[in-house]
C-alpha cells in the first residue's frame, strides 16, 4: 500500500450528516498505519484565503447569495487549495485526502441549484490543474438519518431545506453513475462498518495502480 497510494488523490464526499468529516480522520489514520504518508485538506477551507470564503459561504447572514455565486467562490477556495496545499503533497508524493471536492458542487450547486453539472465542471476544468481525483467516495445518507446527526446550529448550506436536500443527495448518485473513479457507499450503517467498506475502496485503488505499473 505505501508505494501503490502514494501520490494518489481521494475524496470523501456526500450530502450533510453523512459522516465524511469522521471517515476522512479514520482513512488517514489507517494510512498512517500502513506507513503511507498522508495529508489532509477541507474545502473549502484550509488556506487562509480558503477559511475567509468558508466564513462567508456557511454564513447565515448571507441568505441573499445567489447560486452562480457560491459556485464561484467555492471554486475560488478550491485553486486556492490546489495551489497552496495539494498540489506540493502530490509532488512529495503523499497520499492526499479531501473532505469534499468538486463533486459537491456538482451535486449542490450544479444538480440541486440548477446552475448545471456540465457548467461546473466546465469552470473547474478552467481553474484548475486537476479536476477529478483518482477516487472520489460518496457516502450515501438518507435524510432521516442525516437530520439526527446533524445536532447542532445549522449553517446557511444546510438550512436550505428538505427538497434542496433530497436533490443533492439525487445529484451525487447520479454523478457517480457508471463511473469507476467513483464508490457509493451506504453510510448509514455503523462508523466502523462505514469505516471498513472506505478500507476496501481504498485497498481496490492501491491493488489497481500496481496491476497498472506491473503493466507498464
Amino acid at each position: 500500500m505505501k508505494k501503490a497510494l502514494g501520490g494518489k488523490f481521494i475524496v470523501l464526499d456526500g450530502p450533510d450528516g453523512c459522516g465524511k468529516s469522521t471517515q476522512t480522520r479514520l482513512l488517514g489514520q489507517w494510512l498512517r498505519e500502513q506507513g503511507v504518508a498522508s495529508a489532509s485538506f477541507r474545502d473549502p477551507g484550509t488556506t487562509v484565503i480558503g477559511e475567509k470564503i468558508r466564513e462567508i459561504l456557511l454564513s447565515t447572514a448571507h441568505y441573499a447569495m445567489t447560486t452562480p455565486t457560491e459556485v464561484l467562490l467555492y471554486m475560488a477556495a478550491r485553486a486556492q487549495l490546489w495551489v497552496e496545499e495539494i498540489a506540493p503533497a502530490l509532488r512529495e508524493g503523499k497520499c492526499v485526502l479531501l473532505d469534499r471536492w468538486l463533486s459537491s458542487t456538482c451535486a449542490y450547486q450544479g444538480h440541486a441549484g440548477r446552475f448545471g453539472a456540465e457548467k461546473v465542471i466546465a469552470i473547474a476544468t478552467d481553474s484548475l490543474d486537476r479536476v477529478w481525483p483518482d477516487l472520489t467516495i460518496v457516502l450515501d445518507v438518507d435524510l432521516a438519518v442525516a437530520a439526527e446527526r446533524l445536532n447542532r446550529t445549522l449553517d446557511r448550506m444546510e438550512q436550505k431545506g428538505d427538497n434542496y436536500h433530497r436533490e443533492v443527495r439525487e445529484g451525487f448518485l447520479k454523478l457517480a453513475e457508471g463511473r469507476e473513479d467513483f464508490v457509493v457507499i451506504d453510510s448509514a450503517a455503523g462508523i466502523d462498518a462505514v469505516h471498513e467498506r472506505v478500507i476496501a475502496a481504498v485497498q481496490r485503488l492501491g491493488a489497481s495502480s500496481q496491476r497498472k505499473a506491473q503493466d507498464r
